[in-house]
């Protein structure tokens, strides 16, 4: 054999090898195993990125997660207080300073504390004691965690009911619509209260999409209920509404057990949640007994105090509030509607929703609405949106009308998920507070040995500024808000360090060091020198580089096409960091010393 016909042997045998080794690899990738590993990993891997992201980019608390976050950090640091435990709820925990106007439940931070508690040997999984920012973030993305389970639980109901497609449109509608995936890891009761209604949401999607008979189909019924009485017993009142409408829908619907299902499960939520909650609470408050739900029912209902806080018109839900939560204007549009006409859908998506719409109807009768009170809904109209999507998506070959769909659904979800990422834009921009204190922190880090003392404005505290954020455990950090005291010139002797949004009021002479800017709203033609992306706080490395070159091609495009005109945010002073002057006297003895 020549030299030449044996390399153009070997070439074959080699091309022949490598055809082989490429065919058992593409084997092993296509392999069903390896399709399922995919498929059941995608979405957790896709829900748990997002609600991080969500997390990440806006990383403080609003006022109305103060009373949770609170609570959580106390716990976490501080422990839970067997002995002597009203002098140390007296002397560490937040929540005797600022009790609100009605006790909350401490059942969910506990088990935010507890859960990081947990963990906390585990290094890489926890951050480490002295690191309060990162012990936030940890405690929001166990909550984040929490409604993300709970979230593809109804995925696998939803693959049961409708379809693999009908969970994959599930998962694709769910992770951009914004205030679902914001909100997963806020702390808010609603959001607490979330993860166990959604959970029961999928029980209750399996029984009605299968016979209703069987003993699987009874166990779930009464899992669903308990469920549903446990978390409006210790979190939200207003889940008993929607317990009530489930429990007559199902009695209607499948005659469920009187006797084996309904009463064991109502019996055992209320006994289970109430000794939860009074037992928790009670001891937290001092108060015994104490039922925190309650109080809240028959102060906010009862005595209407909730009407203070603005009411809204009785399709406030329907038009306004439910649009806003699904985001993708064709799951409402289209989905919904071709769900609840198509025979193979109708009756699973009809038993889903009516009570999810009776629950909505019956709440609208009261004047104060606020979208987080029906979050609880909303996994179920997607649920029955991804049923319609489905349906248009396997036939989307057989017709242009489904071809048409099929792309008018790609187009808008891909639209949703850029109009989510634009909503969390603006709303990271809307923590000032939190966004100050840490720039405090950075202008005074050289003043870490000494003892500083920082007023912090009721402005601060509603945007962001939590006890996480408290850095320095020997600082004092004042959250005084009685109108007195803040009108008494002495008050203000004691700080070294304002942070106010109205500087004017601080009694005594201060000069402003830094400004915190916030979000103050849209404009089409910003000013000729405007940062077209304004950010909290100036980027650093890689993001740096980004910005500057958005700032760059924006800027360009607005001069030489569009005339000046390009969509960016306004942004506006919202608090002051304030320090202390000498007086005249002082500061001329210290010149001339």
């Amino acid at each position: 054999m020549s030299i030449s016909q044996y390399a153009t042997w070997r070439a074959l045998q080699i091309g022949a090898d490598n055809n082989n080794n490429y065919n058992h690899n593409n084997n092993m990738t296509n392999s069903p195993q390896t399709k399922k590993i995919f498929n059941s990993i995608w979405p957790l891997l896709l829900v748990l990125s997002i609600f991080n992201i969500h997390l990440i980019a806006a990383p403080y608390t609003k006022v109305e997660e103060s009373f949770n976050i609170q609570a959580t950090h106390d716990i976490l640091n501080y422990g839970v207080p067997w002995a002597n435990t009203s002098a140390v709820l007296h002397d560490k925990f937040d929540h005797v300073a600022f009790p609100g106007s009605v006790p909350r439940t401490f059942v969910g931070a506990l088990l935010l504390a507890g859960t990081n508690m947990a963990i906390r040997p585990v290094s890489f999984l926890n951050p480490i004691e002295s690191d309060l920012p990162g012990q936030q973030l940890m405690v929001r993305a166990t909550l984040g965690a929490l409604n993300s389970v709970a979230l593809l639980s109804v995925k696998g109901a939803v693959d049961t009911a409708f379809g693999k497609t009908a969970g994959t449109w599930y998962i694709l509608f769910q992770v951009t619509q914004f205030h679902v995936m914001f909100y997963a890891s806020r702390t808010l009761p609603n959001m607490f209260a979330f993860a166990i209604t959604t959970y029961a949401l999928s029980a209750l999607i399996l029984v009605k999409a299968v016979t209703a008979k069987s003993a699987r189909s009874a166990k779930r019924r009464r899992l669903a209920l308990y469920l549903l009485t446990v978390s409006g017993i210790i979190f939200r009142s207003e889940i008993a509404i929607l317990l009530a409408a489930e429990t007559v829908y199902l009695t209607a619907r499948q005659r469920p057990s009187l006797t084996k299902e309904i009463i064991p499960a109502g019996v055992a939520g209320v006994a289970i949640g109430l000794a939860i909650t009074v037992s928790v609470d009670s001891f937290f408050w001092q108060q015994f007994p104490l039922w925190p739900e309650l109080a809240g029912f028959y102060y906010n209902t009862i005595l209407g105090k909730s009407i203070e806080w603005g009411t809204s018109p009785f399709h406030f839900y329907f038009l306004n509030a439910i649009p806003r939560l699904l985001l993708n204007p064709v799951t409402y549009v289209v989905c919904i509607p071709l769900a609840l006409a198509t025979k193979a859908t109708q009756k699973t998506s009809q038993d889903i929703l009516v009570p999810h719409v009776i629950f909505i109807l019956a709440y609208s009768l009261l004047p104060h609405k606020e979208w987080r009170f029906i979050i609880y809904s909303v996994p179920a109209f997607t649920a029955v949106a991804s049923a319609g999507a489905s349906w248009i998506w396997t036939r989307r070959s057989k017709s242009l009308v489904y071809q048409g769909l099929a792309a008018l659904l790609v187009i808008s979800t891909l639209a949703s998920a850029v109009a989510s990422a634009g909503l969390l834009y603006i709303s990271s921009l809307n923590y000032p507070g939190g966004h100050a204190l840490a720039q405090f922190h950075d202008l005074t880090s050289s003043e870490k040995g000494n003892n500083i003392s920082v007023y912090l404005s009721n402005l601060a505290c509603q945007t962001g500024v939590t006890r996480f954020q408290q850095v320095h455990p020997h600082w004092q950090y004042d959250k005084t808000e009685d109108e007195e005291k803040l009108l008494d010139p002495m008050f203000w002797q004691q700080f070294d360090y304002v942070i106010a949004e109205k500087p004017r009021r601080i009694i005594g002479s201060w000069e402003p060091i830094a400004t915190q800017n916030g979000y103050a709203g849209l404009t089409l033609r910003p000013e000729d020198d405007a940062d077209l992306l304004p950010l909290s706080k100036p980027p650093h490395g890689v993001f740096k580089t980004l910005h500057s070159a958005y700032n760059n091609i924006a800027g360009l495009l607005r001069t030489q096409i569009t005339k000046g005109l390009w969509p960016a945010v306004k942004m506006e002073p919202r608090l002051y960091i304030l320090k202390k002057q000498d007086p005249p006297a002082a500061a001329a003895a210290i010149s001339h010393t």
